[in-house]
């Protein structure tokens, strides 16, 4: 009986090991701060050729990867900043039912918190590691409770702590490391940039420094050709410069070189570059791994090699107006303050396209190397494959409107694209464009989904989205809209965009988070009844605004369609299923479900408030 009973064990045990290896390896790349146009394959499926509306880009490695899967160039982020979006992404909700809306620390006491994308993932069998930046300010309730015991990746080399912390970076800002005095300013607040030999120079960012410092800054400012963001609120925020490390060696390389190195020491640990101990990949296991890139995030400093092919290049500045100005509502009219750089001189504005799009031609050079190790290395363990690439955890703007920056509800602010691609083409077959609305919400039932996973079990009734390999078959799964939300640099804001208009709004009346003193959704309902300028509403009609310039929502024959959009979106985030959460304690939160069932995905606008265009 016993011999029967361990001859069973084993069989058993034998079919989980095989069940892991016919899963597919799943490489989800993201880089920070990219938009769209940065590659050109997407310019090429948008207008027909590669270069974007300001000019030349340089992206092969993706335009390859493009044309092996398919690519869905009508995605968008649900939070337009990186810590929101990235909680968004591996928790799988929208902002409003996550409770995360800008940078505030979250934990997983609360009752409502649900299980997180690495964690479901392992167990589907995966074993889970990350390789930069988490950018998710998960934290353990009133404890040191590390992250993988919260449910994130087994392991992650965090470009932060092992990377820029150890001096395996190019440039470093101290500040954001070091302590602060009784009166909260910063005591060492120093940006560090690195050297091949080691060296180091460095100089202080407050005001009043000492002459020898001054002396060191312009060397370094001259040597490097940093351009700052100097009409900004945050002036001395670098849009522009020569990496002052090489190709390979700079945070994007050393991120690179870390996911690598996790690949070569399989079935081993070894040491990263930090010095501390890491396991390699398990053989035995199908691996899922998140190799998240900082590029193009600031400081904007291209390598020198990328650099140069772009020194030439000339690039169409970006319309704007001031006059535009005072058609926005006081809330888009501070975000304009505080990130404007429409004030920069004309060849600085030049020079900080040239260097960004340089920058994302680097980011692609260090995608195409790590694609073709992971494809090598399944096919090694003959395993199939499965690539996801998000194009940043939200976009970017280069002047439009006048700012450089993100936080916005603008288009190029929340406006991305994706690629996947699997060795087996049969969800994902090579050369197909997907051009519907997705969301940040279907990244994670997409990986889910392609790691076997069964999205019918109760368990993931929590997912927001939709697995994007179901949205190309299943019709029914078509939206007409997407939305989002954030509370960060000018307060809380939604936005929601359809084929024809975009529209955005103030959702709550203070720009505090959830705590004792703005108790969980208390008046939640004041986005929808509170006087019509109080909510500040900004309604786009893209039949004839593609670029949002004219902030029609106050022009007369524009105003029930900005209030039916009010009514739509308000329902939305705020009355169905709205999560706020006091974070600072282990179970407050309050979730509001006044208007459940709103968020149906149609955006079925009365005709007679939709108004004709003038030919």
């Amino acid at each position: 009986m016993k011999k029967r009973i361990s001859v069973l064990i084993l069989m058993v045990l034998s079919l989980q090991l095989t069940a892991q290896k016919t899963k597919p390896n799943i490489l989800w790349i993201m880089t920070d701060d990219q938009r769209m146009d940065s590659n050109a394959y997407f310019n090429e499926i948008k207008t027909g050729t590669k270069e974007s509306p300001l000019g030349y880009v340089e992206s092969p490695n993706l335009d390859a990867l493009a044309k092996e899967g398919v690519v869905f160039p009508n995605m968008h982020c649900q939070s337009p900043g990186c810590a929101p979006s990235r909680a968004g992404l591996i928790m799988g909700k929208y902002s409003f039912r996550s409770g995360v809306y800008g940078f505030e620390y979250f934990h997983n006491n609360p009752d409502f918190f649900n299980q997180l994308l690495p964690s479901a993932m392992e167990d589907q069998g995966y074993q889970t590691a990350l390789f930069g930046k988490t950018g998710v300010r998960l934290k353990g309730y009133k404890s040191k409770t590390p992250k993988e015991k919260m449910g994130y990746y087994q392991q992650y080399v965090d470009y932060g702590q092992d990377l820029r912390r150890t001096g395996n970076t190019d440039w470093d800002n101290t500040s954001v490391w070091g302590k602060v005095d009784g009166k909260g300013q910063k005591i060492d607040d120093r940006v560090n940039f690195y050297y091949p030999d080691g060296t180091h120079k460095s100089f202080s960012r407050k005001e009043t420094i000492s002459d020898a410092e001054k002396k060191i800054k312009a060397e370094v400012e001259k040597e490097l050709d940093i351009l700052y963001a100097y009409t900004r609120s945050t002036s001395d925020m670098i849009i522009g410069g020569v990496n002052s490390m090489p190709a390979g060696k700079t945070l994007d390389g050393n991120i690179l070189t870390e996911f690598l190195s996790y690949l070569k020491n399989e079935n081993k640990s070894y040491k990263i570059l930090s010095g501390r101990k890491f396991k390699g990949a398990d053989s035995s296991k199908p691996i899922f791994a998140n190799l998240s890139f900082h590029f193009p995030h600031t400081p904007v400093m291209p390598p020198k090699e990328f650099r140069d092919r772009f020194k030439d290049k000339v690039y169409e500045i970006p319309e704007f107006d001031k006059k535009e100005l005072k058609k926005l509502p006081k809330q888009l009219q501070d975000y304009y303050k505080k990130t404007k750089i429409d004030g920069l001189k004309y060849e600085e504005k030049q020079q900080a396209i040239r260097d960004y799009y340089a920058f994302c031609a680097y980011g692609d050079d260090l995608i195409g190397k790590a694609i073709q190790e992971f494809k090598a290395y399944s096919k090694k363990h003959k395993q199939e494959y499965v690539i996801v690439y998000v194009c940043g955890d939200h976009g970017w703007q280069l002047g439009e409107q006048g700012v450089e920056g993100k936080f916005s509800p603008w288009d190029l602010s929340t406006h991305t694209t994706a690629i996947v691609v699997s060795s087996d083409k049969k969800t994902y077959p090579a050369g197909k464009v997907y051009d519907g609305f997705t969301e940040y919400v279907d990244v994670m039932p997409t990986l889910l989904a392609a790691g076997g996973a069964d999205l019918s079990e109760p368990k993931f009734n929590f997912l927001d989205g939709y697995d994007m390999g179901t949205i190309l078959k299943d019709k029914k799964l078509k939206r007409d809209y997407i939305i989002g939300e954030i509370n960060h640099v000018v307060g809380p804001r939604a936005y929601i965009k359809t084929k024809d208009f975009s529209f955005s709004m103030q959702t709550r009346a203070h720009r505090g988070k959830a705590s004792k003193k703005y108790p969980p959704n208390v008046d939640v309902k004041w986005g929808l009844e509170a006087p019509r300028e109080e909510v500040q509403m900004a309604l786009y009609d893209l039949r004839v605004d593609t670029k949002e310039r004219n902030n029609v929502a106050n022009d007369k024959e524009y105003i029930a369609l900005a209030d039916w959009f009010r009514n739509k979106l308000g329902s939305i985030v705020l009355g169905d299923g709205r999560v706020e959460c006091d974070w600072g304690q282990a179970n407050t939160y309050n979730i509001s479900n006044f208007a459940k069932g709103s968020d149906d995905k149609k955006a079925d606008i009365p005709k007679k408030i939709i108004p004709s265009i003038k030919k």
